[in-house]
């Protein structure tokens, strides 16, 4: 199956992030399936903009949880759902076997397209928190081929090993920040405002963050444009669904 190209423009799409699959959360995996199965003539297109899974150590994963998501996303597919993924901090490994087995589309990091009549932007958000440099450098070195390849070829369970332990560094890491009286890392306002510059957009649509708000961003002396980020999972599902003339609403989603 070749690849399908990114959409330029879209009437209307349901956007979603940060629900952390995971084989101790099936409540969520059952909200996702839920979503799935009615999706069939309600859903034109599904945007998955990153940590979709809570943790994704190679499209060779053998999990058995995975199943019903594999099967959840194929059903959605062939029901003429189209289901674009964007890579998160979490399921960067996600590669073309995974996508072409599902159906779905893989998206570059960045997106610019007409949704709703409204230029935007997407995408998971993690890059635009610049002022976490330990971070960032994470991110350059764990995007690289190479670093990819090398992780790709160890065992499966080699792969888990290491998952676990970076949650538990990135945990500890966040409890540190937080005992010292610090914050948690947010998008940089620069990196947004040249986000939707780069991308010729007025609203860029994102998670990571897990802050789900509304903001204005300030785009010039007389120009704005607003940014939206979607909710992640850890209590509720959330879907955002953009309509056709431009506007958005939350839907929150159940089993």
């Amino acid at each position: 199956m070749s690849p399908a190209a990114a959409p330029r423009a879209l009437p209307h799409a349901f956007l979603m992030s940060d629900l952390h699959l995971d084989a101790g959360r099936p409540d969520l995996t059952a909200i996702f399936l839920r979503f799935l199965r009615r999706a069939g003539g309600r859903v034109e297109a599904l945007f998955l903009l990153g940590d979709i899974f809570e943790a994704w150590i190679g499209d060779d994963d053998d999990a058995p949880w995975l199943d019903a998501v594999v099967d959840g996303l194929c059903r959605a597919s062939d029901a003429g759902v189209r289901i674009h993924f964007q890579h998160g901090n979490r399921d960067f490994l996600l590669g073309g076997d995974f996508a072409a087995r599902t159906g779905m589309t893989l998206l570059p990091e960045t997106l610019a397209l007409e949704l709703g009549g409204v230029p935007t932007a997407l995408c998971h958000g993690d890059a635009l928190c610049t002022g976490d440099v330990g971070y960032q450098a994470f991110r350059r070195r764990s995007r690289a081929p190479d670093w990819q390849a090398q992780v790709l070829a160890t065992p499966l369970e080699a792969r888990r090993g290491l998952a676990r332990q970076l949650r538990q560094d990135s945990i500890e890491g966040q409890r540190r920040i937080l005992d010292q009286g610090g914050e948690l890392a947010d998008v940089n306002e620069t990196a947004v405002q040249a986000c939707l510059r780069d991308c010729g957009a007025v609203r860029l649509i994102h998670g990571h963050t897990h802050r789900p708000a509304t903001h204005r961003v300030a785009l010039g002396p007389s120009a704005a444009g607003e940014r939206i980020v979607l909710a992640d999972w850890r209590s509720a599902g959330e879907a955002l669904e953009v309509r056709p003339d431009g506007s958005y609403l939350r839907h929150v989603l159940t089993a």
